[in-house]
């Protein structure tokens, strides 16, 4: 039987095929889809949405050791977190295969930065897979679990956003169903990596490190594809089928088990053309690794490092290598059209919290979500970004570092579970006196409103107990904690205002679910009078798609319109009023 298949639904479909029972993760564009569709497999696989990267990677890494086939979902930023627990596993070890599913995001379609996961392959010591289309997520996958559990190692399958979200044809197969004893065995020198028995670990992951490196050379993942002797090319993932496209003569060596390298192979490769290219996405990892064997190659000369790759964009490596002057895109297609710069929705429930802190000096550490949008003007109130849970962290360094204005750091709900609680705990016990915002909308929304510990329902919709912000913030010391309707644009004026000029740390929890996820208006439409209208344009520095201007005064688009109101709380000649949607 065949199906057409995203790779994140190749990949979960190949976690259920083979035999996984316990999935675990942390939602992040472009990897978020392969924990939604392990889900479906519900009755054989348990899975759940962990609060951060790390604790995913352990529950997993738990479930592994005590023999369960299990795997963890991340995107390439979530592994940054997971790291330490990485390294430490690749001493310990596994019993039951474990794979680390991660997705990088050349282009930075979605995330804060790009970076390479093969290079945490080589630092941690252990395998990686890369497929390439859909057919290849679901094999390697269960390749990756096989060779995990083989050598009693973690492994990585390192997707790309276009694998993770170009739809093939993939062949489905039956599940494995693995009769095995689950619990971990009392045996402190396998399990407890102390200096004196973690010396011992070290010299097991240099010696593993050699069979894996047999395994790659003989593994059907690696092929050559002979074709003309004039050039070779080596790639590896999604840049193999655009070699496919721009060079159909030349020869390929494609990587699919690309670390450790298979040296034998890539020799052999090497000695067959005249002239050796390598094509990969990132960082030049393969590049380096093959001028390492003294073999004469080019690849970073002529592609592109910087940015996601593409057929046009090899187009114009392959003309750079036969001396012609590569094409330029003709943009002309798009003259004319206005720019569309990313916004919040309407109705959105962060419009509100920025546009009053608009009305201050103040310093915004800003962290990552839909809400990193408040950086863009006309609301134009977040002054840096740095990761997850930085906006609580950075905001009490700026505190600390003595900036003459009052610090404010602005937090997901979402991300505050995820890693803003031990940041507030710094302010708290290091005496800060910076004002935290956790913008509460009840959701994940950014990724596409999964559930985390304050909704009330896990991934699999059933209820639960749902965290309080509230009360964690005043775990950890905040004694000043308030909750405001961000909509009441005169309460969280006024809760923000109070906490100006306070010496001591305060919390605020701007409280109102997400209209998108929530699938309705918040109020009724609203209209501007064109006749009470002396446009002013106070309206227009909410920054909200559905108020339109055209140059002589504002209109409201009854079909974007959230109805939130907040136009018509910031309108000061009565000109905005509500009007029932048609």
């Amino acid at each position: 039987m065949r199906e057409l298949m995203s790779g994140n639904e190749a990949i979960a479909r190949g976690a259920y095929e083979a035999g996984v029972t316990v999935a675990t993760g942390y939602p992040g564009t472009p990897s978020t889809e392969i924990l939604e569709n392990v889900a479906r497999y519900k009755s054989d696989i348990y899975s759940e949405w962990s609060p951060n990267e790390k604790v995913a990677f352990e529950v997993a890494a738990g479930a592994s050791c005590a023999g369960a086939r299990s795997i963890v979902t991340m995107k390439h930023v979530g592994l940054n977190v997971a790291a330490d627990p990485l390294m430490t596993l690749s001493y310990i070890g596994v019993e039951g295969g474990f794979v680390v599913c991660v997705a990088d995001d050349p282009g930075m379609h979605s995330s804060q930065n790009e970076q390479d996961t093969r290079q945490y392959a080589r630092f941690a010591k252990v395998p990686i897979f890369e497929p390439a289309d859909s057919q290849e997520a679901k094999d390697f996958l269960m390749l990756a679990m096989d060779v995990s559990e083989k050598y009693q190692t973690p492994a990585i399958l390192r997707s790309t956003t276009r694998v993770s979200h170009s739809r093939s044809l993939v062949d489905l197969g039956e599940r494995t169903v693995l009769e095995r004893e689950i619990g971990i065995e009392k045996n402190p020198p396998r399990f407890v990596p102390i200096p004196v028995w973690g010396r011992v670990m070290k010299q097991k992951v240099a010696d593993r490190l050699g069979f894996l490196a047999e395994e790659a050379e003989n593994s059907e993942a690696n092929r050559i594809e002979r074709r003309e002797k004039s050039l070779g090319i080596v790639t590896a993932s999604m840049a193999y089928q655009y070699v496919r496209e721009v060079w159909p003569e030349a020869s390929v060596l494609k990587l699919g088990f690309s670390y450790p390298f298979p040296d034998g192979l890539i020799r052999e490769f090497a000695d067959g053309v005249d002239r050796l290219l390598v094509v990969e996405e990132l960082d030049d990892f393969i590049e380096e690794h093959v001028r390492s064997l003294g073999i004469e190659c080019q690849g970073r000369k002529f592609v592109p490092g910087v940015g996601e790759l593409s057929v046009t964009r090899l187009r114009g490596s392959r003309a750079m290598m036969e001396g012609r002057e590569p094409k330029t895109l003709d943009q002309r297609f798009a003259e004319g059209l206005p720019a569309r710069p990313p916004v919040l929705c309407p109705g959105c429930p962060h419009r509100g919290v920025f546009y009053t802190l608009g009305k201050h000096d103040v310093v915004v550490s800003g962290d990552i979500g839909c809400y990193s949008l408040g950086a863009f003007k006309p609301l134009d109130r977040m002054d840096i970004i740095l990761c997850m849970g930085g906006g609580v962290s950075m905001a009490h360094g700026f505190d600390k570092a003595g900036d003459r204005r009052k610090v404010v750091g602005v937090v997901g709900d979402s991300t505050f579970f995820h890693s803003g609680i031990t940041g507030l705990i710094d302010i708290v016990y290091n005496r800060g006196s910076s004002t935290i915002i956790v913008l509460d909308n009840r959701t994940t929304a950014m990724t596409g409103h999964q559930d985390h510990p304050g909704t009330g329902r896990t991934l699999g919709g059933d209820a639960t107990k749902a965290i309080s912000i509230q009360d964690i913030g005043r775990a950890c010391g905040i004694e000043r904690v308030a909750t405001v309707n961000p909509y009441d644009l005169e309460a969280t004026e006024r809760a923000i205002s109070e906490d100006m000029n306070s010496k001591e740390p305060s919390l605020i929890v701007s409280l109102a679910p997400c209209p998108l996820r929530e699938r309705r208006r918040v109020g009724p439409v609203r209209a501007i009078d064109s006749d009470l209208c002396k446009g002013c344009k106070r309206c227009l520095k909410l920054g909200c798609p559905a108020i339109e201007f055209d140059g002589e005064v504002p209109k409201i688009n009854m079909h974007l319109c959230g109805g939130c109101g907040l136009c018509e709380e910031v309108c000061p000649h009565d000109a905005i009023s509500s009007e029932e949607a048609e």
